[in-house]
């Protein structure tokens, strides 16, 4: 495999998260996008405030590409926890062009460095905060997979929207009545083992 062939499979499976993770917005209020869904408060919106905070990070600041956007979340006085949800004054358009230009930076990190370009990351330890551009895409895809997956449970949960993108579900193919047969089921299953 060629080094232009790495970055082509690095690129297409960071923007397919990326894109995951945006439709899981759609067609959703300011209330539902918001909504805190788990004790945590893990809701749509901060998911996107928080992987565009990442690509940033790691795919900017840590190979000296600092893109000049105030990410005040991030400061050393912040709120705990602040890049994981959205304020009332920031709002979807906001963030999703924040994380508009996340990629277009991070894209342009991939474009213009080689993989085994080593940069530093500034959060971590002295030392230890070395990292070549390919660990730190890898890492990138990685994060922004898992918080695809959270939103697509979020999503679930909201309004029964699954899936990858609206053309692709990733489920087998099943009406509300066989779905809430198979959930039954499931459960019955896991009273079962339980017992």
């Amino acid at each position: 495999m060629t080094v232009t062939d790495a970055k082509t499979d690095l690129r297409f499976y960071l923007q397919s998260a990326r894109d995951a993770l945006l439709w899981k917005l759609e067609g959703l209020s300011e209330y539902e996008v918001r909504r805190p869904m788990t004790p945590t408060g893990t809701n749509l919106l901060g998911l996107v405030k928080h992987v565009a905070s990442v690509e940033f990070g790691y795919l900017g600041d840590t190979f000296g590409r600092p893109s000049g956007e105030p990410l005040p979340w991030l400061d050393a006085g912040a709120e705990a926890n602040a890049d994981m949800w959205a304020a009332a004054d920031e709002s979807r358009e906001y963030i999703v062009g924040l994380y508009h230009r996340a990629w277009a930076q991070a894209d342009a990190t991939i474009d213009a460095l080689a993989l085994d370009t080593t940069g530093r990351v500034p959060w971590w330890p002295d030392g230890r905060d070395e990292v070549t551009l390919h660990h730190a895409v890898v890492r990138v895809i990685s994060d922004t997979h898992r918080h695809a997956g959270h939103a697509d449970i979020l999503r679930e949960l909201t309004d029964g929207a699954v899936g990858m993108n609206k053309n692709n579900g990733s489920l087998p193919p099943g009406d509300a009545a066989w779905w809430e047969n198979h959930r039954d089921r499931l459960e019955r299953a896991a009273r079962e083992a339980d017992a």
